[in-house]
């Protein structure tokens, strides 16, 4: 009532701002899952990754335990070696394995002829040596197909992070991850992958002898491919990065169904050589179905109970309009209740009054019937205008007019002029009292009894709450310097004089009767008010 627009918005704000909340617990718990399951992912995934790892490690080991009891390392017995190991499904992933011989620049001409006797189509070692104390040309690499043919001969320790990673594994004596290279049986695609190698040293002899290395060459999209079969990607995106988190270090990826950016990091180690896989997820600022229907729902929740405050309010704006406007008609019945009855008494004391000097006058029964219904006739004249201005202020100049009509038998004999100017109700019933009486006294002695006979009324304003009107008569009958004073007299100088509040100049000069009457000019607060309280209340009503 107190705050009819605010109200239902307050309802809607309410709603919506439970509704925000419950979305926003919502997506946090969302977010949690997201979070969980991406750990979940990169945990699984990390671990096959260094499952694949740990399995490549351990075939090295054991080839290196068994080429380093034997003085050579012929192809029949490489091949058997390799035969035996049975690659499953752990070791998906890799290019398969190879023995890279140590040999010295010196030994490279009886390296190569020893090779292509066993290994007809043997390329020569490559790139030649310079100035170096070692190589370690690809010697063997199975399983033999074209794409590893390339690798034969070439000196993996010509190259930086090759040769890296085989002196860490020499100088530890364990499986070592290279860092990030490009296979050379990649050929001209430039498919990022690494190496794992282990020194093999001579056993049978008592100096501590490298004898060469046996290793795995491994594509990294494939190695991580193998781990992602095993754990479901969900369409997430996976990033596999060799020690840091840079272009250059970019291993292999696998890009999410959508790029959210939010990711999850997993530290892993390969062959004692640290990595990190990111795991990006698929769910990026886009709510849930969940927190979609809660949000729609809260929304038309909000919506519906704004519209039934809305209506609820405005209801209950028009009843207290429609109490405020009965209490007003009420007021307003009990004001005019109170005016009719003050009205009727004044009517009543004036008809008393009449019929008292009337009867007083009156020589006979025609008389004081004719006297009286004269006058009670003038009382409803002025009757009828108040009524047709509801009572309200009603012009002088119709008070006159109604008054004289009866008279108004020939032109010119009436003669009326003055401003525009609105009477009170009981100085209108005053005001026509007098002209009546003065008419009626025209018409039987004065002006109005005789054809020549003119009457002149005038009315102006002296000041802003009281006019003056003036009654001149002339050319009728000569008017007796004494004559018994009439009821006519009596009512204008006693009722009406006492009723506008002001003396009456009644003056019979021989030309004719002169007269003179002080009107005040009242506004009827009563009705004005009554006026403004009935605008104030439409003008309520519309704002509501």
């Amino acid at each position: 009532m107190s705050y009819p627009r605010a109200t239902p918005l307050a309802i809607f704000l309410l709603i919506a701002a439970v509704t925000t909340l419950s979305v926003f617990a919502i997506e946090r718990g969302e977010r949690r899952r997201e979070e969980a399951r991406l750990s979940e992912t990169a945990q699984a995934v990390a671990s096959a990754i260094e499952r694949r790892g740990n399995t490549a490690s351990a075939f090295l080991r054991a080839g290196a335990a068994l080429f380093g009891t034997v003085g050579a390392v012929p192809p029949s017995l490489f091949r058997r070696f390799v035969s035996e190991l049975r690659l499953d499904s752990e070791y998906r992933g890799s290019e398969g394995i190879g023995w890279a011989e140590a040999i010295t620049p010196e030994e490279i001409g009886a390296y190569e002829r020893r090779i292509r006797g066993e290994l007809p189509g043997f390329d020569d070692v490559h790139p030649r040596p310079g100035p170096r104390g070692q190589l370690t040309p690809v010697t063997y690499l199975l399983p033999d197909t074209e794409r590893n043919r390339r690798a034969l001969g070439f000196d993996m320790y010509s190259e930086a992070v090759r040769r890296e990673a085989m002196d860490e594994a020499e100088r530890t004596m364990r499986p070592t991850a290279s860092g990030r290279v490009v296979l050379i049986q990649e050929g001209k695609v430039a498919s990022p992958g690494f190496l794992i190698y282990m020194a093999v040293f001579d056993q049978v002899s008592d100096a501590q002898r490298l004898k060469g290395f046996i290793y795995s060459p491994f594509n990294a999209r494939d190695f991580l491919a193998s781990a992602l079969r095993v754990e479901s990607r969900n369409q997430m995106g996976f990033r596999l990065y060799d020690a840091a988190v840079a272009p250059r270090h970019l291993l292999a990826e696998f890009a999410p169904a959508q790029s959210s950016g939010r990711t999850i990091f997993k530290r892993l180690f390969v062959a004692n050589r640290p990595m990190l896989l990111v795991v990006e997820s698929t769910r990026g600022a886009i709510l849930s179905m969940l927190s979609m229907l809660t949000l729609l729902f809260g929304l038309l929740v909000a919506s519906l109970l704004m519209i039934v405050a809305r209506l609820l309010t405005q209801q209950a704006i028009e009843d207290r309009a429609s109490l405020e406007w009965l209490a007003e008609q009420n007021s307003i019945r009990d004001t005019l209740t109170r005016e009719l009855n003050h009205r009727v008494k004044n009517t009543l004391a004036n008809v008393l009054s009449i019929v008292s000097l009337t009867r007083r006058r009156a020589t006979n029964l025609d008389e004081f019937a004719e006297g009286l219904d004269g006058r009670i006739r003038a009382l409803s004249a002025t009757h009828d205008l108040l009524t047709q201005s509801e009572w309200g202020t009603t012009a002088m100049r119709a008070v006159i007019e109604a008054e004289l009509a009866p008279y108004a038998r020939a032109e010119g004999a009436l003669e009326m002029a003055g401003p525009a100017v609105q009477l009170a109700p009981n100085d209108a019933l005053s005001l026509g009292l007098a002209i009546h009486e003065l008419a009626t006294n025209a018409a039987k002695y004065g002006a109005l009894s005789a054809p020549e006979g003119h009457v002149r009324v005038t009315w102006a304003l002296d000041r802003e709450d009281l006019a003056s009107i003036r009654w001149i008569e002339s050319g009728g009958p000569p008017v007796r310097a004494t004559r018994p004073r009439g009821f006519g007299t009596d009512l204008i100088e006693k009722i009406v004089a006492h009723e506008l509040r002001h003396p009456v100049e009644l003056d019979f000069r021989p030309g004719g009767v002169a007269c003179t009457l002080k009107v005040p000019i009242r506004q009827p607060s009563e009705f004005e008010i009554r006026a403004r309280r009935r605008a104030g209340s439409e003008t309520n009503t519309g704002k509501a």
